[in-house]
């Protein structure tokens, strides 16, 4: 990939990550079926958003694997955990805005008890969106952690950049692992608005084309 391609990919980044920014904005508070079903179109355009976002970001993350080839372990390692993590946003997405809102939309005007008849059914999708935004959440601090230590160890990008990433990523982990709740939407837009400043802050210095150095891991 060269610096042509690579600024293409600090593009992508920037625009993953506006749509992102985008999605956390409008992305709608969700309730009982009544406020689901006034939220049926915001919550469908905001995660529509966040699927458009998806394949912006893995270009761009994929330049920047390409950015650290010569930490090249590392570096694919963090790629391959971030594409699974990626997938199983796209998965949540996708369920939570298109599949719910559709569900929720299909019962507008149905009796009371056909309303609480569908209580199992929410508690089910709820759980089973939970499980990949845990995928997600673990796959971001761990792969932003394994990019962050290339380029603090090949110097590729600034330093300042890698250590950014391993606090964020860090307090991320130290949060999850003491229980701290990060997916109700006030805790996840913040995990989400730390983590888009680091991935803005890639996508502008591959932009600006730096040239790595000789250092090797």
């Amino acid at each position: 990939m060269g610096s042509k391609e690579l600024k293409g990919a600090g593009l992508a980044l920037i625009i993953g990550s506006l749509l992102m920014i985008v999605t956390m904005v409008l992305h709608p508070v969700g309730g009982d079926f009544n406020q689901l079903l006034r939220i049926v179109p915001i919550g469908m355009i905001s995660h529509s958003i966040a699927i458009l976002s998806v394949p912006f970001v893995a270009y761009g993350f994929f330049g920047l694997t390409i950015k650290l080839k010569s930490s090249s372990f590392i570096s694919y390692i963090g790629f391959s955990i971030m594409f699974f993590g990626l997938v199983a946003v796209l998965i949540a997405a996708a369920v939570n805005g298109l599949i719910l809102m559709d569900f929720v939309k299909s019962y507008e005007g149905a009796s009371e008890e056909t309303i609480a008849s569908l209580k199992p059914i929410f508690v089910f999708i709820r759980s089973f969106n939970h499980a990949f935004d845990y995928i997600f959440v673990s796959a971001i601090c761990l792969s932003m952690f394994m990019w962050s230590a290339a380029i603090i160890k090949t110097k590729a990008m600034p330093s300042w950049l890698g250590y950014f990433g391993i606090l964020v990523s860090t307090i991320g982990v130290v949060l999850f692992a003491s229980g701290v709740e990060l997916l109700h939407l006030a805790g996840f837009r913040i995990f989400i608005f730390a983590n888009v400043a680091w991935i803005l802050a890639v996508g502008f210095i591959l932009r600006k084309g730096e040239q790595p150095t000789s250092a090797q891991l």
